[in-house]
């Protein structure tokens, strides 16, 4: 077989439906598009999302666009992994963060989570601590201090 003898399959390519091209030829006048209304016209489509003058489900639903509750306290978390940076001994209080740049400000309260591992003995004084970074610091003989 030669390359000018390659053709694809019978069946495989389809010839494209040319429409509006007179009555004779089967789609012509409406060209496939029935009789009047909006979607006959052209450019006659509604936009994504639009639900026929309905407010829209976007619109009733201002949680899927983002929200801040303005109640909720939310606070700057710090891993147990960060706080080995620290000497031993050392008595880690949320300015000394601020001070290491391991915060960006002292506007939220202090979070130390359980991520990692710890392998100084501290002190840590915060606003919460989990259950598992309160037994990792323990476990190592730190000690922990709320705020």
């Amino acid at each position: 077989m030669m390359e000018h003898q390659v053709t694809p399959s019978k069946g495989a390519r389809k010839r494209r439906k040319r429409v509006g091209r007179g009555d004779a030829a089967g789609q012509g006048s409406t060209a496939g598009r029935g009789m009047k209304g909006q979607k006959s016209r052209s450019g006659g489509r509604v936009r994504p999302g639009f639900e026929g003058g309905q407010n829209p489900l976007i619109k009733g639903l201002p949680m899927k666009r983002g929200f801040y509750n303005p109640f909720k306290t939310y606070y700057f978390l710090v891993s147990l992994d960060q706080l080995n940076e620290f000497e031993d001994g050392a008595r880690i209080t949320p300015e000394d963060l601020l001070d290491r740049q391991i915060l960006r400000n002292l506007k939220k309260p202090v979070k130390i989570v359980g991520d990692g591992e710890l392998t100084k003995k501290v002190t840590v004084a915060a606003h919460k601590f989990t259950r598992s970074a309160r037994e990792r610091i323990e476990a190592v003989g730190g000690r922990v201090e709320e705020l």
